[in-house]
């Protein structure tokens, strides 16, 4: 059967009778825009809704985290790329896709790269690797073959790459990380469901976790440029800024822990639009989440 056209979903919470037993958690559908997409049944979201998941991956998050360059850095230990959200797997491939088009490290030529995945569940990923969908998801051989074999053991290891699979709570696994001596994320691909569908995942609480396991010199890449979102980010201690641009009139979000790994960091300007908004903080800020950020140093730098 030819999947049918979607378009994408509102990401506004909506509330959802659980599944029938037997129904797919998950579908292929077909954008607007043409490309087709993962639509998880059980949210009504469909993930990379606008681009495409190929497109979507390599802009927002494999260009945008200069992953290619950093692979390259003078540094002998691997670098850590925490992709949270695995989905149907895109952000991986397109993190595997450009470790696979760089000298064997080996060679001395780059960095190793450790990729670590989270997600309650492999449903979307085992779907997207079907012989038939995999290309449109940026599965091609032999990638293909690494990521059924992380379907099928939560592992893959292959030529200057080691790939693990965490199942469960992305929240439990980040303060499982967080008491794992010597870990330290150095890229961050940030890709959950919508505040709509997935609200835990986007309070301060959550980006304070996830502040634990990042080190020196660590970027982090959404797609959301919702203001709260942003005002998490910066009170659970990054530094912020806009990130690619993503459709008219929307951009997505870059943070870090050093300013200068912000190409157009948050301005006093976003300060006082910040001000009068209708919705600037997550559901879990301070009462002074206003005065905290004004106060913060990335606000007072010309």
């Amino acid at each position: 059967m030819t999947p049918k056209a979607r378009e994408p979903q509102p990401r506004e919470p909506q509330p959802r009778e659980p599944l029938a037993e037997g129904v797919a958690s998950h579908e292929i559908v077909q954008t607007r825009s043409g490309a087709w997409a993962m639509l998880d049944r059980d949210s009504g979201e469909v993930m990379h809704p606008i681009g495409g998941p190929v497109a979507e991956a390599e802009h927002l998050y494999v260009a945008a985290s200069r992953l290619e360059q950093r692979l390259g850095e003078p540094e002998p230990a691997p670098l850590v790329l925490l992709d949270v959200g695995l989905g149907a797997g895109s952000n991986a491939a397109a993190a595997l896709r450009t470790c696979a088009s760089l000298p064997d490290p080996s060679t001395r030529g780059r960095r190793a790269l450790h990729l670590l995945s989270i997600d309650r569940s492999r449903a979307a990923l085992e779907l997207a690797l079907q012989r038939e969908h995999a290309a449109a998801f940026g599965w091609s051989e032999p990638l293909a073959d690494a990521a059924r074999a992380l379907a099928r053991s939560g592992n893959y290891r292959g030529p200057g790459v080691e790939w693990q699979l965490r199942d469960g709570d992305v929240l439990e696994v980040l303060g499982a990380l967080a008491s794992q001596p010597g870990f330290g994320a150095d890229i961050v691909f940030w890709d959950p469901f919508s505040p709509g569908a997935n609200p835990e995942l986007w309070t301060l609480a959550a980006f304070r976790a996830l502040f634990r396991v990042c080190r020196a010199g660590a970027s982090v890449h959404t797609y959301s440029g919702a203001t709260r979102v942003r005002s998490a980010l910066l009170l659970a201690g990054f530094r912020v800024g806009i990130g690619r641009k993503i459709a008219e009139g929307k951009h997505a979000t870059v943070a870090a822990l050093e300013p200068a790994a912000l190409d157009s960091p948050l301005d006093r300007r976003w300060l006082e639009r910040l001000g009068r908004s209708s919705a600037p903080f997550p559901p879990d800020a301070p009462a002074e989440a206003l005065s905290l950020i004004r106060a913060l140093p990335q606000f007072g730098e010309a």
